[in-house]
C-alpha cells in the first residue's frame, strides 16, 4: 500500500527524488536513521522522497518497483548496500541512468593511475557502452558508510541544491560552504511516499553491465538455469530465484568481475569498488572469507557449484574442460603487484 505521509504543493514538479531503502532487520537505530533521512530530505525544494523496502528484495512487478519506474528525474537512492550494487539493482528492473560518484563512503584513491591510450585501444566492448542508459544521473549512497546523520543530509543537501557533478565529470568539488541565510530555514519542497510492501529476503546474481563483456561465461558455468539471454543476444538474469541461496560461484568465475551478489559477506562480490581483478584476488584472500584450502577463484567455484549441485541431488561436475582453460589462462597472465607481494611473503616463509 502507498501512502504519502506528507504533502506538499500537487503541482509542483520535483527535480530529485530521494529514495530510502529500508535494510531488512528491523533494527530501531537503523529505522530511527532511515527516517530522520527521509525526513530531512523532504525539506529541500525540489526533491520528493520514497520509502521502500529494500532494494534487492523488492518482487517484480510490485508496488515499490511501479511507483520507482514512474520517477523520472534524477534519482539519490539511499541504501545498505554498496552504491554500485544498488545502481544495477536497479538497472536490472528498468530504472535506469547514469552511475554519478558521491561525496560520501569510501575514499577516493588519487593515486590510481588512470588507463594508458594502450590499454584503452585493447579494452573490449561494454554491454553499457553499446546500449548507453539514459542520460539522468543516479547517485547511491551506502548507509554502511557513515553513522552521521548529518553526514547523510549535507551530501543530500548538495545534490539537490544544484551542486551535483555531472554524469561526464564524476564526484566535483562542493564548492564554497553555504552561509547560514541559506540554510537555515529550510523550505518544504516535497512530500514523503511510503510503501508498504510486503517482501521476503532474496538471493539472486546482479549484472554490473558496465564491466560485462557478454562473454557468456556465467551462462555455461552456472546449471540452475538462472541466466539466459534477451533478445539482442544480451546476458540477463533471466530466472532469479533458480540462485542457489549463498552460492556466489558464477561472480568467481567471471573474468570481468561484473556479478555481484549484494548480500555476500567479501565486499568484492558484494559490489564494493574493489579496482577490478586485483580486488577480487583480494576478496578471495582469507581475511575476506574465502574458504580454507589456498584455492584459486576458479578452484574455490567449482567446489562451491558441486555442494549446490549435491545438495539438489545431481553430480557434482568439479573442474570441467572450460574451467581448466580459464584456470590455465589465469596463471599465464604476467604478475601484477599484488602476485609479487604474495610471492614475497612465501618466500619469507612466515
Amino acid at each position: 500500500m502507498i501512502s504519502p505521509s506528507s504533502q506538499a504543493d500537487p503541482n509542483k514538479t520535483a527535480t530529485w527524488t530521494v529514495v530510502v531503502s529500508r535494510g531488512q532487520s528491523r533494527n530501531p537505530a537503523k529505522r530511527s536513521l532511515e527516517q530522520s533521512i527521509a525526513d530531512a530530505a523532504s525539506t529541500l525544494e525540489g526533491a520528493d522522497v520514497v520509502v521502500v523496502p529494500h532494494l534487492y528484495d523488492l518482487p517484480k512487478g510490485g508496488e515499490s518497483l511501479q511507483k520507482l519506474s514512474e520517477i523520472e528525474g534524477n534519482l539519490i537512492v539511499v541504501s545498505w548496500i554498496f552504491p554500485r550494487a544498488a545502481h544495477w539493482v536497479l538497472d536490472r528492473n528498468g530504472i535506469r541512468g547514469q552511475f554519478v560518484p558521491v561525496a560520501i563512503g569510501d575514499p577516493e584513491d588519487e593515486d590510481q593511475e588512470e588507463p594508458s591510450a594502450e590499454q584503452s585501444e585493447n579494452d573490449v566492448d561494454r554491454v553499457a557502452d553499446l546500449f548507453p542508459r539514459p542520460d539522468r544521473q543516479i547517485h547511491c549512497i551506502d548507509l554502511k558508510a557513515e553513522e552521521s546523520l548529518d553526514r547523510f543530509s549535507e551530501e543530500i543537501q548538495r545534490l539537490v541544491l544544484g551542486e551535483a557533478p555531472s554524469a561526464d565529470s564524476g564526484a566535483a568539488d562542493s564548492g564554497p560552504a553555504a552561509t547560514p541565510d541559506e540554510t537555515s530555514l529550510p523550505i518544504v519542497g516535497g512530500r514523503i511516499v511510503q510503501v508498504e510492501e510486503t517482501t521476503a529476503r532474496r538471493w539472486y546474481p546482479v549484472i554490473d553491465f558496465s564491466r560485462c563483456t557478454n562473454c557468456m561465461e556465467c551462462v555455461d558455468f552456472c546449471l540452475f538455469g538462472v541466466y539466459g539471454v534477451d533478445a539482442a543476444e544480451t546476458i540477463l538474469v533471466e530466472q532469479p530465484d533458480n540462485c542457489r541461496k549463498g552460492c556466489p560461484a558464477c561472480s568467481r568465475v567471471c573474468p570481468e568481475n561484473a556479478i555481484i551478489f549484494p548480500q555476500h559477506k567479501a565486499p568484492a562480490i558484494a559490489g564494493a569498488e574493489t579496482g577490478g581483478s586485483e580486488g577480487f584476488k583480494i576478496d578471495l584472500s582469507k581475511l575476506f572469507g574465502a574458504p580454507d584450502g589456498g584455492d584459486d577463484a576458479i578452484a574455490t567455484a567449482a567446489r562451491e557449484r558441486d555442494e549446490q549441485l549435491l545438495l539438489a541431488g545431481r553430480t557434482a561436475v568439479g573442474i570441467d574442460e572450460q574451467l581448466q582453460r580459464r584456470q590455465q589462462d589465469l596463471t599465464a597472465q604476467p604478475k601484477d603487484d599484488l602476485d609479487r607481494l604474495i610471492d614475497s611473503l612465501d618466500e619469507l616463509d612466515l
